[in-house]
């Protein structure tokens, strides 16, 4: 097992230093951490509210806003679920040595862009002509 890499509290990865080096890695690791932790708090607080709603309103009005609300939050919450699923496979191209990397060049992504988006795959450039390929292929 590795040994946990020192990080000080206001660490930001820097482009003067080595691309994915252990602190920058476990900086990320952090970030994907705290973020798949939140998600999950708030996927069963959504899970509690639900369990309480589940209530007989009479008013029609009333019980199509409530469900309305309720399917909302359902479709919020599977985003939330997929996105959890790109977190951890995030983790694991940490613990394979592939993160940072583009998928479809190789070429590392840029630490701006994994800092906004820690679950990227793709530098901006190869993105954006995936992008692009997909909107001319969805026309047909």
């Amino acid at each position: 097992m590795k040994a946990e890499t020192f990080l000080p509290d206001d660490y930001r990865p820097a482009e003067d230093e080595p691309f994915m080096n252990d602190r920058q890695l476990e900086y990320f690791r952090r970030k994907l951490q705290a973020w798949k932790t939140e998600l999950l708090e708030q996927s069963q607080e959504t899970l509690e509210g639900l369990a309480e709603s589940a209530r007989n309103v009479p008013d029609l009005a009333d019980r199509a806003s409530e469900e309305t609300d309720r399917a909302l939050e359902l479709r919020t919450r599977d985003r939330q679920r997929k996105l959890v699923s790109k977190i951890d496979a995030a983790l694991r191209r940490i613990e394979n040595g592939e993160y940072g990397y583009c998928e479809m060049t190789g070429e590392p992504i840029s630490l701006k862009r994994l800092d906004a988006r820690p679950i990227a795959t793709m530098t901006l450039e190869a993105q954006e002509r995936h992008e692009r390929r997909e909107r001319v292929h969805r026309d047909d």
